[in-house]
């Protein structure tokens, strides 16, 4: 049986995370299970060994970022030994939330005029909101506020990195969008008689659609081929041409380009997440 790229990419992780773990002699624990997840815990000297040192220092600082950490692990009292209730989803090592905070709250990394800034078109003061909710008109003058992972100004970003797919929803959920008809040619998204796949991304350009000028970008691994590929099957059935120009997808490993040297190290070590070397000499010796 062929595995799942998700499948592969979280068997990395998790080995990955183990030898972290164990290497840096860091508090942690794993699931029960074939392929077992890696959850850290915060130290005695108020560190974590699921983020970057400087990054947690900044999330801790900042009341609106830490509350994020605060988001409930549904299957730890289940899928943990010590059926420890109080675990956090972004304990996990192959959380993409994570990972989203690792980097962009960074000190260095997403600062003033930082190549992070420039790959993704953002400009300061636009402030990261974490698990913002945009409205998006439903038929009969409703909306649904739905969670997108990072706000900045007019991006929204949506993280992946294990997860196994975009979601699937029934075709009335996805048809109940007031603009769906104007935005995409249904025929050209994937679909089974009750379901459309990919519902992330059409939502996610659904929410973009909906506020003038807003742009919607996806994060993912380079080693997640399928969803690259769903990403671009989704944005072919999108009918609008200005609205495609808004649309982007950024791997990890092209944003690890942009980052200080010792981020770039620290994911490379930890995710298996390496710079593709794409910036100039002079750009990477301005970051390093």
């Amino acid at each position: 049986m062929t595995i799942s790229y998700a499948a592969r990419l979280r068997e990395e992780l998790s080995l990955r995370a183990l030898s972290w773990a164990r290497s840096n002699s860091l508090p942690h624990e794993c699931t029960i299970g074939n392929l077992p997840a890696v959850l850290f815990r915060e130290t005695e000297d108020g560190t974590h060994g699921n983020f970057h040192p400087a990054s947690y220092k900044c999330i801790r600082r900042r009341p609106e970022w830490s509350r994020r950490l605060a988001k409930s692990h549904t299957s730890a009292r289940r899928r943990l030994v010590s059926h420890d209730s109080e675990r956090r989803e972004l304990d996990t090592a192959a959380s993409s939330d994570a990972l989203l905070m690792n980097v962009f709250c960074h000190p260095q990394s997403f600062a003033t005029g930082s190549f992070l800034r420039t790959l993704l078109g953002t400009e300061p003061p636009e402030r990261l909101q974490f698990g913002c909710k945009p409205r998006i008109p439903l038929l009969a003058n409703h909306v649904e506020r739905t969670e997108i992972d990072l706000r900045i100004g007019d991006l929204l970003i949506e993280a992946k990195l294990t997860e196994a797919e975009f979601q699937r929803a029934p075709r009335v959920r996805v048809e109940g969008y007031r603009d769906f008809e104007s935005v995409f040619d249904a025929s050209m998204l994937p679909q089974t008689a009750e379901l459309y796949l990919h519902y992330q991304l059409i939502r996610g350009v659904l929410s973009a659609f909906a506020e003038q000028g807003i742009r919607y970008c996806v994060i993912c691994d380079a080693r997640r081929p399928d969803l690259i590929d769903a990403w671009f099957t989704v944005v072919r059935a999108v009918k609008l041409a200005s609205l495609r120009s808004r649309l982007q997808l950024v791997t990890w490993q092209e944003m690890a380009d942009t980052l200080p040297k010792p981020m770039r190290a620290w994911l490379a070590d930890k995710y298996g997440i390496a710079s593709q070397g794409r910036l100039s000499g002079e750009c990477i010796s301005q970051i390093d």
